[in-house]
Order: structure tokens, then C-alpha cells, then sequence
């Protein structure tokens, strides 16, 4: 045993091994540690982030003015009723845990008083009911409540990330709800559990780990191959190598290194020709390697085609139960995927939302944006606003976010069913067209605001459309309007207006195909530049439902 000990401790393998090891255990775990807090920081910074955008977009629910107004409600009226059920949707949509609107005791700020709180409904945490007062949690919280309601403090955020009684770790984000007098009359807060980020750390951490190790018995191998192989075989075994390698071009398991124990040329020799069979084969394996990954990528960007068209509304009709109304849309990306999008839904049982825009750029990136765009004009939308309403909200906050310097057209209408009358505005986007009964298809030269994402502040002008019954109103990109032919020749909007007219009473969906047809007839062979995007209503006018 002391023999065999003695060996060890002597063996310059070993003691390599050992070496390496040890630097590699030191080295993980210096990555561990810094990943650790990079990995903390960057997703608590995305988190709180977040979370002070929905507490933005909830507090716009709440008319501060009205706050001592809402707390002797009772919890009962209209206006409360409604103003609750907004901050339930903003809650569910957004993935907040709560979104609560509270009163500080602003003498000492031991005691909160609940206004408004909701719940996320996949949460099995207890709200708290309107009027219900409790302690402060502790001083921290104090002297948030008091920076807020005192010392004109924007936003607040607290990070209990050990877990309480009520609920386990969380971000809170507090923003003052300050009335026209300049008095904080209450605060909102927005409660985000910390489940994801945690999981994402530690996730992290054992990845580090295991690559670590892996790499560790990667080294440790080919260290102890390479030292045991560095004794040189005579050059007879070399030529025979040689000529066995030049007619099979197949690199054996054996090494010449590992047969040939002499130090001086010869062995160099064969240490040259080692390396040579072994470059060939990395660069097989590379080959074989870029093979491979260029496959991967192509499945990922047909996987992200497919969320992507997943993403807008695919199902036609949409509403069959609806008669008053028929829609029908469509959108192919000029890549696998693309950056213009549509949507609509109903807003509530008589107003009707449509949206088209289209993302600068192609690609991945215009991709991530224009679901992130989407994402922000929908919940804007949804908040009952009105179309410039929309546009403004939704570009504060793309662009308070947009370092890419990315940027949307969109042109939004919202249809009110029992009126026809349509409140539309433009950031930006091509002209609609529109139909009336018995009339061509013509263009509505619409006022353009500035494009979304471009500029803060920017305002956007309604305008209103009468549709009558059997009125069509057709939107689109411009990708429809500048397909080019093989001589570099635009479709133009004469084309797809004479497209449009060809067949009139065409509904929504043959009208779409006889564009499309129009479009790929024109083009013919020639590459597609930039995707093809159109939506088309078609207002039916049946009120008896409304």
C-alpha cells in the first residue's frame, strides 16, 4: 500500500490530473458565484421592471381624485365595480399574483387600509376584501409608504425573497396615486411572486455545475491519453500508418504515439502524423457539426413560425355566432418568420377592435417585437380607450424600452356594431380602403401620426368612418403594395385597388385570395421582399342581437 502510494504521489500524470482538477473546481466555482449574482440581478431587474409597468398601466384604472370617494364606497357602486373588474383583467393578463390599491396611516404609517385587491386566478393565495386594515409588515414598508406619500418618490420597489406566512418570495412595486392638488391619496402596488426567477438561478447554478464536470472528465481523458501516448513507435509503424490512413481515410482508435516510445525525430514524426489524422478528422466531425446545426436551426425557425401564426387569430369565421359582422385576415412573412401582424376581438358586445401594423426590420428581432407590440395594443385596447388613446399608451411604453431603436406602424379602428360608426387612427401605416354599397373600392387618405416606438410624447388624431350595411374596409401592409416582379416593377396600390374592384361583392375571404392571386401573378418568379399582411371586414349591420 505505501508502495503503490508512493507511486502515486511520483507519477507526473497524477499529479497533472490533480492539478487541473483542482483549478477547474476553483474556476467553476468562481462562475457559480458571479453567475449567482449576475443571474439575480439581471432577472430581478427584468421582474421589477415589469412589475412597475403593469403597476403604470393598473393605475391608470384608478382616478386618484376619486380614491376617498372609492374607500366610502363600501365596495359596492358602478364605478367601483368597474374599476375593480379593469384592475382583475390587468391582473390575469399581465401575470401579476396581486394588484392592490392601499391607504397608509400617514401619522405614523403603522397601518395600511385596503381599497381595491385582486388576485390572479391561477393563485391559491388569500386576498384581502375591501376596508380590511392591517399592520404594516415592517419598517422597510414604512419608510417606502412614507417616501411615496411625503417625498414625491415615483415608484418604490421591496424584495422579500426569504418567504413570509402569507406568501412565499416576492417583488412589490408601489407607485404614489397622486391627485390634480398634488396629495398622495393612495398608493398602488403590484405583487410579483419570485417562483420563475428562483428556478432560473438555481437552473443556472446546475448547469454551471455539470458542464464543469464534464468538462473536467473531458480533460482529465484526453491529459491522461495524451501522456501515456507521447512514447514514439519505430518509422516502420509510421509508413504502415501512413498508407493505411492515405487508402481509408479512417482514423483508428490507436495512435501512433501510443506504439512508437522513442523520443528523438522519429518520434516527432509520428507525433506530426498523429496531428494530421486528427485535424482531418475534427474537420469531418466539424463539417458533420455545422451539418447539424444548421438543421437545428432550421427546425427552430419553423417551431417559431408555427407560435408566431399561433399568435394571431387563425380560426375563420371567428365569430360564428355573430351575424352583424364578417372578418377574415391573413399574413405571409417573406422569412420563416415576420414582422407585421394583425388582430381583433371584441371589446364588449358592441364594439369590435381591428388592428394591422407592421415592425421594422425582418427576422427574428422584428419577430420579438411585433409580439411584444401586439401584446401592448391589445391590453391597451382592451382597457376601453379610444383608438389614439391606444397608439399614445402603447408607444410610451415601447419606447421607454426600445434601445434596439426599433419601431411599428399600426392604423386602429374600433367598430362600434350597433351605429356603424368607426373611431380609427393612423401611426403611421398605409391608407385603408373602403367599400360602401354600390361604389368601388377607394382609398381613405387618412391623417398619418408618427410611427410607434420612434419618439415619446408623440399625439394621435381619431377620425371616424360611417360604415352602412354592406360597407368593406380593407387594411394591409406594404408588402401587398410594393411586391415587385422580376424587373423590379412595384404591384402598386392601382393594381390592388383594380383587384380589389374586379370582383366588388366578393366577401371578406375570396376577396384576401383575389388578392393574392393578383400579387403572385404579378410577381411571378421574383423573390417575396417583405411580408404580405390584409384584413378585411365586412359590417352587415344586423342590430336585432344588440
Amino acid at each position: 500500500m505505501r508502495e503503490l502510494g508512493n507511486k502515486i504521489r511520483g507519477s507526473i500524470v497524477i499529479k497533472t490530473i490533480l492539478t487541473i482538477f483542482v483549478l477547474l473546481v476553483g474556476f467553476s466555482f468562481i462562475v457559480c458565484v458571479i453567475g449567482y449574482s449576475e443571474v439575480t440581478d439581471a432577472l430581478l431587474d427584468q421582474y421589477s421592471k415589469g412589475a412597475f409597468r403593469t403597476a403604470a398601466i393598473a393605475s391608470h384604472v384608478i382616478d386618484p381624485n376619486k380614491v376617498s370617494e372609492y374607500a366610502q364606497s363600501g365596495g359596492e357602486g358602478e364605478a367601483y365595480e368597474e374599476a375593480f373588474n379593469r384592475l382583475s383583467q390587468i391582473c390575469n393578463s399581465s401575470g401579476a399574483t396581486f394588484i392592490y390599491v392601499i391607504i397608509p396611516d400617514q401619522s405614523d404609517y403603522k397601518t395600511i387600509k385596503f381599497i381595491f385587491s385582486t388576485m390572479n386566478q391561477n393563485e391559491n393565495y388569500t386576498r384581502y376584501e375591501f376596508g380590511y386594515v392591517r399592520e404594516t409588515t415592517n419598517e422597510e414598508y414604512e419608510q417606502k409608504y412614507k417616501l411615496l406619500c411625503e417625498e414625491n418618490s415615483a415608484g418604490e420597489l421591496v424584495v422579500r425573497d426569504q418567504g413570509y406566512i402569507e406568501t412565499d418570495p416576492h417583488i412589490t412595486a408601489m407607485i404614489p396615486l397622486i391627485d390634480t392638488s398634488g396629495i398622495t391619496q393612495g398608493i398602488m402596488c403590484v405583487q410579483l411572486q419570485m417562483d420563475i426567477l428562483i428556478e432560473v438561478r438555481n437552473s443556472y447554478v446546475w448547469k454551471v455545475i455539470l458542464t464543469t464536470m464534464i468538462v473536467a472528465l473531458v480533460i482529465i481523458i484526453v491529459l491522461s491519453l495524451s501522456l501515456n501516448h507521447s512514447i514514439l513507435q519505430p518509422v516502420r509503424i509510421i509508413s504502415a500508418e501512413a498508407s493505411r490512413f492515405a487508402r481509408e481515410n479512417v482514423k483508428t482508435g490507436d495512435k501512433l504515439t501510443s506504439k512508437i516510445r522513442k523520443s528523438d525525430d522519429i518520434g516527432k514524426l509520428a507525433g506530426s502524423i498523429d496531428q494530421m489524422e486528427t485535424q482531418i478528422h475534427s474537420y469531418v466531425e466539424n463539417l458533420t457539426h455545422v451539418t447539424a446545426e444548421k438543421e437545428r436551426i432550421s427546425t427552430e425557425l419553423t417551431l417559431a413560425s408555427r407560435i408566431q401564426a399561433d399568435m394571431l387569430p387563425n380560426i375563420f369565421p371567428a365569430f360564428p355566432e355573430r351575424d352583424d359582422f364578417d372578418i377574415f385576415a391573413s399574413m405571409k412573412p417573406a422569412r420563416e418568420i415576420g414582422g407585421d401582424f394583425y388582430n381583433f376581438f371584441l371589446i364588449d358586445e358592441s364594439h369590435l377592435c381591428v388592428f394591422i401594423a407592421d415592425v421594422s426590420g425582418k427576422g427574428v428581432p422584428a419577430a420579438l417585437f411585433m409580439m411584444a407590440s401586439m401584446i401592448v395594443l391589445t391590453d391597451n385596447a382592451m382597457m376601453g380607450r379610444s383608438p389614439s388613446e391606444i397608439l399614445e399608451s402603447a408607444n410610451e411604453t415601447i419606447c421607454s424600452t426600445n434601445k434596439e431603436e426599433m419601431f411599428v406602424t399600426v392604423w386602429l379602428g374600433i367598430l362600434d356594431l350597433k351605429t356603424g360608426i368607426m373611431t380609427a387612427a393612423n401611426a403611421g401605416h398605409e391608407y385603408p380602403v373602403i367599400k360602401h354599397p354600390g361604389g368601388d373600392y377607394e382609398l381613405i387618405k387618412d391623417v398619418h401620426g408618427f410611427v410607434i416606438g420612434g419618439m415619446n410624447g408623440i399625439k394621435y388624431r381619431n377620425y371616424e368612418i360611417k360604415m352602412e350595411p354592406g360597407t368593406k374596409l380593407f387594411v394591409y401592409t406594404d408588402g401587398v403594395a410594393e411586391a415587385t416582379d422580376s424587373s423590379d416593377r412595384l404591384f402598386g396600390t392601382g393594381r390592388m385597388l383594380d383587384a380589389l374592384n374586379a370582383d366588388r361583392e366578393a366577401g371578406p375571404m375570396s376577396l384576401l385570395g383575389n388578392i393574392t392571386n393578383a400579387v403572385d401573378k404579378f410577381v411571378g418568379d421574383a423573390e417575396q421582399f417583405d411580408d404580405i399582411t390584409m384584413l378585411c371586414l365586412e359590417y352587415k349591420g344586423n342590430t336585432e342581437r344588440l
